[in-house]
């Protein structure tokens, strides 16, 4: 069985709401070549485009996530119970009160920000999960 991609994803939700890559596009706020780029995955969508996908092709942002980041697949496992949505609160409230490791990583406001909101995609269980994410995406944003 072939493994699932976020651009097959993208591209039949797509069609199911018969909608054309400019249309998509349209009301994503972006042109319709990055819509394009997504669908080929030859780019991945921000965490804020990521989250209007969801929302305009009615899809569950966890999924998207994961499908635009894979390797962060061991960070956000299955719900089991209510117990995993407290220890992910609890692991983003250690995190971003540990003035110490925010400051030896130069962990920044905005970054905080971002990690604060990829807290609310998944299930993030332990603090220092969140420098794995913040690590990948330093490396797949370049900041000029």
């Amino acid at each position: 069985m072939k493994k699932e991609t976020l651009g097959q994803v993208l591209k039949q939700r797509r069609g199911a709401y018969d909608l054309t890559q400019r249309e998509l596009a349209r009301k994503l706020g972006v042109k319709a070549s990055h819509v394009a780029y997504l669908e080929n995955g030859r780019r991945r969508p921000s965490l804020s485009l990521l989250s209007r996908l969801a929302e305009t092709l009615d899809l569950d942002k966890q999924r998207l996530f994961l499908l635009a980041h894979p390797e962060a697949q061991w960070i956000v496992g299955k719900d089991h119970g209510s117990a995993p949505a407290k220890r992910q609160e609890n692991a983003w409230r250690k995190f971003a009160q540990n003035r110490g490791t925010l400051v030896r990583h130069k962990v920044t406001d905005r970054e905080l920000k971002v990690l604060q909101k990829v807290s609310m995609l998944g299930r993030v269980s332990a603090p220092n999960q969140f420098l794995f994410i913040l690590n990948a995406i330093r490396q797949a944003v370049e900041e000029e």
